[in-house]
């Protein structure tokens, strides 16, 4: 710390909550902010405070809106018949960018970790659940990340709706890296995923 300004101290311990920012980061960025860009810095303080008060999750897939619903719900051209579970708001965004998806989502915003205390409560599976049980609701696309706890939370979602007998349950197939979280995959390995993505009834055979 500066030991200079209570207030510059403050800001620079406030920027380090900021997924990896550290000490010298947060420094850089306070000091530009002051000494270059004050305006900036203003609209910054600003928007953030509306978002943070205003945000809040989609009543239908929980992604983050200011409304009821959120623009992807709410568009009639796209296909409610298909719904991909993600993990994260991030995954939706790499998804969108592919422009090789056309139905719904629902984001878990995390996935089922007990050591963390995550379980399905957390995840809002109910609501999933409920969602899926639909008429129109014809496909369930598992994209959760190809890590240990995402594979776990798609077989956990599998086990409970594989007996749904008007519904498609799959999952994104070859390109998606073994480990790999879905927002940090390219724009093509992602096409390549959906368009050959299989079904998990036959995997089981």
């Amino acid at each position: 710390m500066s030991k200079v300004s209570p207030l510059v101290d403050g800001l620079i311990e406030a920027m380090q909550c900021l997924p990896g920012v550290g000490p010298k980061s947060a420094q850089r960025m306070v000091l530009h902010l002051l000494e270059r860009n004050r305006d900036g810095g203003i609209m910054l303080a600003d928007i953030m405070a509306k978002a943070i008060e205003g945000v809040g999750k989609c009543k239908k897939c929980r992604i983050f809106t200011e409304s009821e619903f959120c623009s992807i719900c709410s568009n009639e051209k796209r296909d409610k018949s298909f719904i991909c579970v993600v993990e994260s708001v991030s995954d939706v965004f790499a998804i969108e960018q592919s422009n090789q998806f056309n139905g719904n989502y629902f984001i878990l915003h995390g996935h089922l970790s007990p050591i963390d205390d995550i379980g399905p409560e957390e995840l809002a599976l109910d609501k999933l659940f409920n969602l899926a049980k639909s008429e129109e609701v014809k496909e369930l696309i598992l994209a959760t990340n190809s890590t240990l706890e995402g594979e776990t939370t798609s077989h956990y979602i599998y086990d409970y709706l594989k007996d749904l007998e008007d519904l498609k349950l799959t999952k994104l197939a070859q390109g998606v890296p073994l480990g790999g979280e879905l927002e940090y995959v390219d724009r093509g390995t992602i096409m390549h995923a959906f368009s050959g993505r299989v079904e998990l009834k036959d995997l089981s055979k």
